[in-house]
């Protein structure tokens, strides 16, 4: 099996000049994956190659891939990721895949950034306080999600509510709110993550609603699990499909 002229010219895109191993010592499978990802897949998604970058990213850190993830963060700077898009993929992995799996994925952006020649640290990207992170990060969970935290506050026993304070002042407030990224484009990345990691259905088909509510439809979250499927494989694709399908069946109106 040959590598088509499609996949090879997807490929080159991404990877200008990179001589693989694998496909040195692994041509058959290379041929057969590259086919699929970068040109069967791709027939299938609307997806900006920017976009397919950033959601790629996204499920590389979930998936705790960091020698993939390294190399995608390469091609995703060579196809105009900038490097503080990049930086804020990592940085809102935090509250969704937590910093014990993030952290070296930061490790390596600043290791790949410094490569590259930029210079750190970048231009901080906080639009909140310490006094106003909790206001802050209501008000954005209230364009996202609705009232979701404050049911959260009236329905949790006494012990259990600071994780509702937690989710508006540290998760949105801290985080969700920060520059570099757009609110549809960080709600499409946390479904990305939570596609990938798997065993947090429950969460997934919360951000898929999320997602329609600020306008992400749900064609796109489609183009984005086909796209993630080379990489997350069938069984999390097809339980993303399904937490899709539940939330938003096939031809009702978003």
């Amino acid at each position: 099996m040959s590598i088509s002229k499609t996949a090879q010219g997807n490929h080159d895109q991404l990877f200008p000049n990179h001589q693989s191993t694998l496909k040195e010592m692994d041509p058959e499978f290379i041929a057969i994956f590259d086919n699929f990802a970068f040109d069967e897949v791709l027939q299938y998604t609307q997806l900006t190659i920017k976009q397919r970058m950033k959601v790629t990213l996204a499920a590389l850190i979930a998936m705790q891939c960091v020698n993939e993830y390294k190399i995608m963060l390469h091609a995703a700077l060579h196809i105009g990721v900038t490097p503080t898009e990049a930086k804020e993929i990592v940085y809102q992995a935090v509250p969704y895949v937590g910093l014990g799996k993030v952290f070296d994925f930061s490790q390596v952006t600043n290791d790949v950034l410094i490569e590259r020649g930029v210079p750190l640290p970048l231009e901080g990207q906080s639009t909140t306080t310490r006094e106003n992170r909790y206001e802050k990060g209501a008000e954005a969970i209230g364009r996202v999600a609705g009232d979701k935290v404050d049911k959260m506050h009236e329905t949790m026993p006494e012990n259990q509510k600071h994780f509702a304070v937690f989710l508006a002042d540290n998760c949105f407030g801290d985080y969700f709110t920060r520059g570099g990224l757009d609110e549809n484009e960080r709600e499409l990345l946390i479904f990305a993550m939570l596609a990938s990691m798997g065993g947090a259905d429950q969460q997934l088909k919360g951000h898929i609603a999320n997602n329609i509510q600020i306008g992400n439809d749900k064609q796109l979250m489609i183009d984005t699990i086909t796209v993630l499927l080379p990489y997350i494989g069938y069984p999390r694709t097809l339980t993303a499909l399904n937490c899709l399908n539940e939330i938003i069946p096939e031809g009702e109106n978003e």
